[in-house]
């Protein structure tokens, strides 16, 4: 297994040194020129101002000197020149061109939010959705089985902004049922943490459920017509234990794969629930810095955040496959 885990995170780190590369460069030869929109910021930006900025920014450099630059800023202290010369604390991701402060301290103002979000609404997949799984699997064909499959088509069918906009309206501004959404630190006061999250959890959870549910029912439908489990049953082993112990075991793999990767796409920022409940998260944050002029230092560092958390996911999901099925190796 260590040989499989080192295997892993050296593709890591390839991966991760590509993604920062293309992403460094698609901001360093995009269309879009920092430099222009700095200028123009500043008012009467003459073609002697934007080659003045462009120079001390450091683009009349080259590409691989800037990205060597930005790569050594994650391991040491760097200075930054945005027309006015900044001090960026190692690791550093730039700074922003609007506020003018570190990315790097931004993102662990913001990330909190995102963090409750994503376990919340995470751990909500998992709890509605693969009981309700099991039990739709476990009555196939009955009433229960055909509401669920038509239950899950219905809301898969519904786009999740209308979905998330209609509770809020209706739970939250018109008739109080749930108190307002926002993010509270859990350190400050941890019932006001978990009542202005309870909503996005809830619409998180009920639209995220129905897929493994789904998932869930097909998983255990497939693993309950397996050799071993008629052997049990002539062996007498119960239907709960059959059920739960051995064909639950195996149908729960397939679901870790999935929510191995929908929970790293939580952790990148919910964009529309951020956005729609009012809640100041890498979602939120990443959308104000696509406004003009746009915020290249930031889109930078949430898709290196991105592609962090999906790499680290699909390693931890590769790791429980064995725990999970003993018929997994990792060599």
């Amino acid at each position: 297994m260590f040989g499989f885990i080192l295997r892993r995170l050296i593709a890591a780190v390839v991966v991760l040194i590509l993604t920062s590369f293309l992403t460094f460069t698609l901001f360093y030869k995009g269309p879009t020129n920092p430099a222009a929109a700095l200028c123009q910021e500043r008012g009467r930006c003459t073609a002697e101002k934007q080659e003045a900025l462009e120079t001390s920014m450091g683009f009349n450099d080259g590409l691989m000197t800037n990205y060597g630059r930005f790569v050594g800023g994650l391991f040491k202290d760097r200075t930054i020149s945005q027309g006015a010369t900044y001090t960026c604390d190692a690791p550093c991701l730039g700074i922003s061109f609007r506020t003018k402060t570190e990315v790097s301290k931004d993102l662990l103002t913001y990330y909190p939010a995102t963090l409750s979000l994503a376990i919340g609404g995470g751990l909500l997949y998992l709890l509605i959705g693969v009981p309700l799984g099991v039990l739709a699997a476990r009555f196939r064909g009955t009433v229960f089985d055909k509401v669920l499959v038509g239950g899950a088509l219905v809301i898969g069918s519904i786009p999740y902004y209308v979905f998330a906009l209609t509770a809020w309206i209706f739970l939250t501004l018109q008739t109080s049922i749930f108190p307002t959404t926002q993010y509270v630190p859990i350190t400050e006061d941890p019932t006001q943490w978990f009542l202005g999250l309870l909503l996005p959890w809830l619409i998180l959870g009920i639209t995220g459920a129905p897929t493994y549910a789904r998932y869930a029912r097909g998983q255990m439908l497939e693993a309950m017509g397996e050799d071993y489990i008629r052997s049990g049953k002539a062996k007498g082993l119960t239907q709960r234990k059959l059920l739960f112990k051995h064909s639950l075991r195996v149908a729960i793999v397939p679901i870790v794969t999935i929510f191995g990767l929908d929970f790293a796409a939580l952790l990148s920022g919910t964009i529309f629930t951020e956005s729609i409940f009012g809640i100041n998260g890498i979602g939120q944050w990443t959308l104000t810095s696509l406004r003009a002029p746009t915020d290249f230092p930031i889109l930078t560092a949430t898709i290196l955040i991105f592609a962090v958390f999906v790499i680290l996911g699909n390693l931890v999901v590769d790791l429980l496959y064995a725990v999970l099925d003993p018929r997994v190796r990792l060599t």
